[in-house]
């Protein structure tokens, strides 16, 4: 904007940038927003799916995003457990049926194929680069309404979720909180970035105006391309229980960390008992690898672990021992 000041008879001009109104900053959160819901939303689906129950077979409802154009859809696996049938309705009323390709309910993530119909692919993007305080959105297909659209902030990262499947159960590490509401059936849909990336699936609500997604980052996309290509996911298994606990400032000293994993539970006749593990050990590293939290042990216990050897060094009564054991495979 030019300003034009007379001072003694002189004209002088220079340049002032104003800061923008609010109605200017509403304007453009609005375009923002917009935009993401119309690209958005040819690839979010809504499901209708037939379960069965405790007193028969019910319906129920939630999203799915598209992953691929030949009807590979993602959504969460608590959305699609005990699925006897389904279909998949597109925002233009295109109705599919699917069947379920593969689930992994230790990390909340199901891949499911329809067949018949013309589908447009959402953008996949990287949680790991979402930061607190980013602009995300919310966009689900539930029960048939057209994108229904949410939009907020991530408030926290690094949430855990935890999870079951028959007797196991897991933490899912890092997951993605934000104060875009969840509506109804709104499970299974996409959290995505500012620029429509595919970020988030959203599966829970956290409380009142806050809602969680299981993170889209490397180690979900590894998960999703076992459950695509194999149909699951296979994972080792050490067999304890454990949290995150401070070392003694003598032993931080000696080994220039912080934290290990205290054991509080072991199974029995898991490869930590095995190994000799006991409740009151701080587990410090596995196979040479740092191990400071649950998820860190977690990421460990990959498809290639199993049935390998694999050294765990122990803090137990002051002193540190070294244990040997073979990791199982996971059992759900």
């Amino acid at each position: 904007m030019q300003l034009i000041a007379s001072t003694g008879g002189r004209d002088v001009g220079r340049e002032d940038v104003l800061p923008p109104t609010g109605d200017d900053a509403l304007d453009a959160y609005s375009q923002v927003v917009t935009a993401v819901a119309e690209r958005l939303r040819p690839s979010v689906v809504s499901l209708s799916v037939l379960v069965r129950g405790p007193v028969g077979e019910a319906g129920a409802a939630g999203s799915a995003v598209v992953l691929s154009g030949d009807g590979m859809l993602l959504t969460s696996a608590h959305v699609v457990e005990g699925v006897r049938g389904g279909a998949a309705t597109t925002y233009d009323g295109q109705e599919l049926p699917f069947e379920v390709v593969g689930a992994d309910p230790l990390s909340d993530i199901a891949v499911l194929r329809a067949y018949g119909g013309e589908l447009s692919a959402a953008e996949v993007g990287d949680a790991d680069r979402l930061r607190v305080g980013q602009l995300v959105v919310a966009i689900g297909n539930p029960r048939g309404l057209s994108g229904s659209v949410t939009a907020g902030v991530v408030s926290a990262l690094g949430r855990s979720l935890p999870t079951r499947s028959g007797a196991a159960t897991r933490v899912v590490e890092n997951v993605i909180q934000t104060d875009a509401a969840l509506n109804p059936g709104n499970s299974g849909g996409a959290l995505v970035d500012w620029r429509g990336r595919l970020v988030g699936l959203n599966t829970a609500v956290a409380g009142i105006g806050l809602g969680l997604a299981v993170p889209i980052d490397t180690t979900t996309q590894r998960i999703i391309g076992a459950l695509v290509s194999v149909g699951r996911f296979r994972r080792a298994y050490l067999g304890i229980a454990g949290e995150q606990r401070p070392l003694p400032p003598s032993v931080n000293r000696w080994l220039e960390r912080s934290e290990g994993v205290a054991v509080h539970a072991v199974v029995a006749g898991s490869p930590a008992a095995r190994a000799g593990i006991r409740p009151g050990d701080v587990i410090l590293d596995v196979d040479g690898e740092p191990v400071a939290t649950t998820g860190q042990l977690q990421r460990l216990m990959v498809e290639e672990a199993i049935g390998s050897a694999v050294s765990v060094r122990v803090l137990r009564d002051g002193g540190i021992s070294e244990l040997t054991t073979v990791l199982d495979e996971l059992r759900t």
